[in-house]
């Protein structure tokens, strides 16, 4: 199993694929699976910028395509200086399958590991739809 930091080399590694070209903002993401596995996924922009997808949610759905539902931990690799912490819509995708997931993230003072739940607190968790 990866340490935190092998997690991390791989976000940075997976960065190299990242297709940004409107931004410039490169960003590499990898999951580890709870077996183990190292996924990992780029960001994709696109000129109607509402379709482009993060690096983390890449890697997500790469794992969950392959078979994948249950996670150990994610990290997140930007741009040297740059912080990379999880937008909104990424929180609440990892929500989706461990609201406790331990989250790790590249900044200008080195790496942050944190947790989902400190990132996300209240996430949205679909209990108003569920029959009664």
């Amino acid at each position: 199993m990866p340490s935190a930091k092998e997690l991390i080399e791989a976000a940075r590694a997976a960065r190299a694929h990242a297709y940004a070209p409107y931004s410039s903002f490169a960003v590499g993401a990898a999951v580890e699976t709870v077996d183990g596995t190292v996924i990992t996924g780029s960001n994709v922009e696109n000129a109607s910028y509402g379709l482009s997808l993060c690096a983390e949610r890449a890697a997500l759905v790469r794992a969950i395509a392959q078979g994948h539902r249950r996670f150990r931990a994610i990290a997140i690799a930007g741009p040297e200086g740059a912080t990379t912490a999880p937008c909104g819509a990424c929180r609440q995708f990892i929500a989706e399958f461990d609201r406790t997931m331990p989250v790790t993230f590249t900044s200008p003072d080195g790496v942050v590991a944190t947790t989902l739940a400190e990132l996300l607190p209240y996430p949205f968790t679909g209990d108003a739809l569920s029959p009664k």
